[in-house]
């Protein structure tokens, strides 16, 4: 409060009233384990919360094992999920199996799920802006538990919730749980067979994009692994308007600066010198091998809204088997570079046309240890970037005419 307490008349913060009134229910921290999370109340409730989700799916049953029966564990894990501004708005418990102990032929048989590629969302996105539908997204509660199994399954008891009467009892999963391998598998099947019953069609390249047209309008169903995309609340990272969508990552930039403490660091207005070619510089000082995979698959799950930062990220990510400081340097010039544009997206304009057209270019024996040249494409949907790649040959050209050969094959290879 900003004033005299005393005084009728205050002035408070926007969100001083809901940050105190929403702190009681919820814990600021994350337990280590277990034992840590059952000395707070808001975390036994978090897995409370998640057993009645185990209990109204009837995910499982409590029953004497069998013969032979080598129960696979169970393990908590504990995440704080935050609002848009950083407060943490809910606590969640979420009991996983630990996948490790399953063995190949006796546990488990088939654990392939589709998984929706960044193409597909992107051209999704592009269509939908195009034509002026508006996008929605649902997040499904617990959607693995959703998933029925034919395998027999036994998992042993979650752990600080152990039965007094029947300790020695483990459960047999009806419905997956997450961390088993057919987990992804169950859920699809079960949404899927949902779609197909309702008149969906699904799409004959991509598995998880479902088509249903009735009464002359159109609805689009794409399929993430525990999220649904259909075609409201926007999904964080996609803002809708009149004039298109634009979709960005400023909020996780600004936490993996954050993370690595590069949230004070000097910007740079481009992600790497033009006169930059990293070799394996061999006479410099090696660095933790750990923190430079780390920020690098920091900054690759970034290149799906940042095209502009493609070259420079796997550039660096060839020497992610031994960094040396040279090669940190320049990942975190692109970082810095990241400071000085966090909100730089991609953006899908309202009525752009849909025709497909791609671009490709090469330089030649830009590797300077092996010589190889790189190849770069991008593929539009009217005026909507839709796909880029940022790679090196796989062979070495002769000539800088086979380098833009090599390069303009795989452009028409993803058109096509």
């Amino acid at each position: 409060m900003i004033g005299d307490i005393h005084q009728r008349v205050t002035r408070s913060s926007v969100n001083s009233l809901a940050f105190f009134s929403h702190s009681a229910y919820v814990a600021s921290f994350e337990p280590r384990d277990v034992s840590h999370a059952l000395f707070d109340p808001n975390w036994v409730n978090a897995m409370h919360e998640e057993l009645e989700n185990f209990e109204r799916n009837n995910v499982w049953d409590l029953v004497e094992p069998p013969p032979n029966c080598c129960p696979i564990g169970t393990k908590w894990v504990f995440k704080n999920k935050q609002g848009k501004d950083g407060m943490v708005v809910r606590n969640k418990a979420r009991l996983v199996a630990q996948s490790f102990c399953q063995k190949k032929g006796i546990d488990y048989e088939e654990t392939f799920a589709p998984v929706a590629r960044f193409e597909a969302i992107r051209i999704l996105l592009a269509f939908a802006a195009s034509k002026g539908f508006k996008l929605q997204q649902m997040d499904v509660k617990s959607a693995f538990l959703n998933g029925f199994i034919e395998e027999e399954v036994y998992v042993r008891q979650p752990p600080g919730f152990e039965s007094a009467r029947f300790s020695d009892r483990v459960y047999k999963s009806r419905k997956a749980l997450y961390g088993l391998k057919q987990a992804p598998r169950a859920w699809y099947a079960r949404l899927k067979s949902f779609l197909l019953k309702s008149g969906f069609v699904m799409g004959s390249l991509d598995k998880t994009l479902f088509l249903l047209s009735r009464g002359g309008g159109t609805l689009i169903v794409q399929i993430y692994v525990d999220d649904i995309i259909f075609g409201g609340s926007s999904h964080a990272l996609i803002k809708q308007g009149p004039e298109g969508t634009f979709v960005h990552q400023a909020k996780y930039t600004r936490d993996i600066l954050k993370k690595i403490e590069m949230g004070d660091s000097k910007p740079m207005t481009t992600p790497m010198s033009t006169n930059t070619a990293l070799d394996a510089d061999e006479d410099g000082e090696a660095v933790d091998q750990k923190e430079f995979r780390g920020m690098i698959s920091s900054l690759l799950y970034l290149t799906v809204t940042r095209p502009n930062i493609q070259f420079a990220v796997c550039l660096c990510a060839r020497y992610q088997a031994s960094p040396w400081t040279s090669h940190r340097q320049a990942v975190k010039r692109i970082f810095r570079y990241l400071k000085f544009t966090p909100e730089l997206g991609l953006w899908y304009s309202l009525g752009s046309s849909l025709f497909l057209g791609g671009f490709s270019d090469a330089d030649h024996a830009g590797c300077r240890i092996d010589r190889k040249s790189t190849s770069g494409t991008c593929h539009l949907l009217g005026t909507s970037l839709v796909s880029w790649s940022s790679r090196k040959q796989a062979s070495v050209s002769l000539s800088t005419t086979e380098a833009e050969y090599i390069a303009a094959a795989c452009c028409c290879s993803q058109l096509l």
